[in-house]
């Protein structure tokens, strides 16, 4: 009797478990701690400005603040949910059910092209890019608020500077990983529906099925990653509260 394979918990963020999910992978959770991660992600000159940032000599605060209508806070829940709206209207991912029936065929016993995968990682690509413009410019505003508010402030909204200059082109790189890991999703799919299906099926049957899961899994790793990218926004908006 063949025993199912074992798989390992994965912990942490949604994102993670979703991604560990969709690849099929498991994804232990580190043993190291965040200095020893921070001591191979660091190269000497960023480990010099992080120092710099936390002993050192702060710069001259912004000329002028930032001016949010409605206060930070509700700056950047707008803004958030704006792009989760984007998320959730996405064109590609309109469920099957939701769409405009499919124009009559030109020619009798014309089928359609199988479903190409290039449209969907051209929309996430679009969507990382608002997601991190968004919110590298409203970190930037709410550093320059701390940055007037105290020197405690100053310092920590410093350190953030610091953290984003040496951390995010390893962040980049990372989540640019997942289009990638989404085509897989999407070729494993679409193989597992072909070993099922008839092959007297139409083709258009063997279409909405599969590509409804797909795109549902997408909007859920977009929603995912949203909510990772915001994380740093929501820490100084929790030391702006706390101020």
């Amino acid at each position: 009797m063949v025993q199912a394979t074992r798989r390992t918990t994965v912990r942490g963020p949604t994102f993670i478990r979703l991604l560990a999910r969709l690849a099929d992978v498991d994804a232990p959770q580190s043993s190291q701690s965040l200095p020893d991660h921070l001591s191979g992600w660091l190269n000497w000159t960023q480990a010099i400005a992080l120092s710099t940032a936390l002993d050192g000599r702060l710069p001259e605060p912004a000329d002028e603040a930032p001016a949010f209508e409605d206060g930070p806070a509700a700056e950047c829940a707008r803004l958030r949910e704006a792009l989760a709206e984007t998320i959730a209207n996405a064109r590609e991912l309109v469920p099957s059910a939701q769409r405009e029936p499919a124009p009559v065929p030109p020619v009798e016993g014309w089928v359609p092209p199988p479903p190409d995968y290039a449209p969907y990682r051209q929309r996430y690509l679009t969507l990382q890019r608002a997601m991190q413009g968004t919110t590298g410019r409203l970190r930037g505003e709410l550093r320059d608020l701390l940055g007037r508010a105290s020197e405690d402030m100053a310092r920590l909204a410093e350190l953030d500077a610091v953290m984003e200059l040496a951390l995010s082109p390893r962040e980049q790189r990372l989540l640019g990983t997942v289009p990638g890991l989404l085509e897989t999703h999407f070729e494993r799919l679409r193989r597992a529906h072909a070993d099922e299906g008839s092959p007297d099926a139409p083709a258009t049957a063997t279409h909405d099925a599969w590509l409804d899961i797909f795109r549902k899994d997408m909007q859920s790793v977009l929603l995912a990653e949203l909510d990772v990218r915001f994380q740093p926004v929501e820490g100084l908006l929790a030391a702006l509260r706390a101020r």
